[in-house]
């Protein structure tokens, strides 16, 4: 297994270099350069790794372009970076040894709009590897993830085994962008296994969870009411109100009832509107997202605001543009590669505190490929990695104790040996 300092600089690495979904430029050419290091001869890149028409809540040319120019005043070789123009980000590797087993191995690779600390007791800052993307950061631990695929791929490259291991850098996460992109491929398509991973997640290091399951289904959307401008003093009944509209709908879309089958959530986000006071406003936006239990509430949720929307932009008289920008949906982890999982994790002397089952409690894409996979006859689970983090997720000082790397490439390869032997 690849040393710990090494897996602690190549975490750090990525650390440094974080990039949004869709613009994980440097951080793809970067993942190619070490796969290629470790030796694996096939690597499928951007569009021969996704589905570009799958793709959700990709950004503008501006932002692409921005972190595109970045990315090569960062590297050399440019060779990856024509390859995934256009926001095609993403990686898949592939060990091929013949007939046998397809294993995957799915980690995501994106990071968090946040700009992180600069506090002395924040390590990262303290000991130089703190983001240099400003207002960019690895938040979540994705930049693990990243080090966990490697290692496993590095790991699996120097055994014998007779079939495939396969491993998923999934770009945009964060955005539940990417999931459906990546399912949505023949390299899902004949996967036997498949395992997904997470650091962190308030447990400690050496807690192993062989199954997160109960990952709330979610649809995130842009909302736009367009209207028509009017002298808010001298004629507003000319206008058409856009912020009315928006306002409207917004209180309606609380008022949702919740499905007595499960769990469901509604909430708007920013709400926006560039208008003077005395202007009836021709122009509203919004984000919102629902949530929801299982895949169903959360259809259950994503009808009933559509509805709300499309009646208020009707009585305000206002035109209504809905996009979907992330949708996740939800699918548990399979009972026997939970067995396979924890049986793996009880033998390894780091693993202190292992667990068969938990509650993943928040929304993830990675089920898309465990659907796939289910769908086509296969088994996944969703592992838990404890990571001792010194505060929660999606915060500016968000860290994790780093005896987790080997402690999760270790859990990750051999569970992946043990199926494919």
């Amino acid at each position: 297994m690849p040393e710990n300092g090494d897996l602690r600089e190549l975490r750090r690495l990525f650390h440094r270099n974080p990039e949004p979904g869709w613009c994980e430029f440097w951080t793809t050419a970067k993942i190619v350069e070490e796969i290629e290091r470790i030796g694996v001869d096939e690597i499928h890149v951007g569009p021969d790794a996704i589905d570009s028409e799958q793709r959700l809540g990709v950004p503008d040319e501006q932002e692409l372009s921005s972190w595109m120019e970045r990315a090569k005043d960062e590297l050399d070789d440019h060779a990856v970076l024509d390859e995934v123009a256009g926001g095609n980000t993403g990686v898949v590797a592939v060990i091929d040894n013949g007939e046998g087993p397809c294993v995957g191995l799915r980690v995501d690779i994106d990071a968090l709009p946040i700009d992180e600390s600069t506090d002395s007791d924040h390590a990262p800052a303290a000991e130089g590897f703190r983001s240099t993307n400003d207002g960019f950061m690895h938040a979540c631990g994705h930049d693990a993830h990243i080090t966990f695929g490697l290692g496993a791929l590095e790991e699996l490259s120097n055994r014998d085994f007779s079939g495939t291991f396969k491993v998923f850098f999934q770009p945009s996460e964060e955005l539940l962008g990417g999931g459906k992109a990546m399912a949505n491929t023949e390299h899902v398509a004949d996967l036997d296994r498949l395992m997904g991973v997470h650091v962190g997640l308030g447990r400690q290091t050496g807690a192993v969870v062989a199954g997160l399951d109960e990952a709330l289904a979610l649809s995130r959307f842009d909302i736009a009411f367009e209207g028509e401008s009017a002298h808010a003093g001298l004629a507003p009944n000319d206008g058409q109100n856009a912020v009315q509209a928006l306002v409207t709908a917004a209180d309606n879309m609380y008022s949702i009832p919740r499905h007595e089958d499960g769990v469901t959530r509604v909430n708007v986000g920013e709400i926006r509107s560039e208008n003077a006071a005395n202007v009836i406003a021709d122009s509203a936006t919004a984000k919102a997202e629902v949530r929801g239990g299982s895949t169903q509430l959360m259809e259950y949720m994503k009808e009933a605001v559509y509805e709300r929307l499309e009646h208020a932009a009707g009585m305000h008289g206002c035109e209504l543009d809905v996009t979907v920008i992330g949708e996740s949906i939800r699918q548990d982890c399979d009972e026997e590669m939970v067995d396979v999982v924890y049986e793996t994790a009880v033998e390894i002397d780091a693993v202190t505190s292992p667990s068969r089952r938990d509650a993943l409690g928040a929304s993830e894409d990675a089920t898309y490929l465990m659907k796939a996979v289910a769908e086509s006859g296969g088994k996944a689970t969703y592992i838990g990695i404890g990571a001792s983090n010194p505060s929660g997720h999606h915060t500016p000082t968000f860290d994790i104790d780093e005896d987790c790397l080997p402690i999760g490439v270790s859990v990750l390869s051999r569970t992946a040996l043990s199926l494919l032997n």
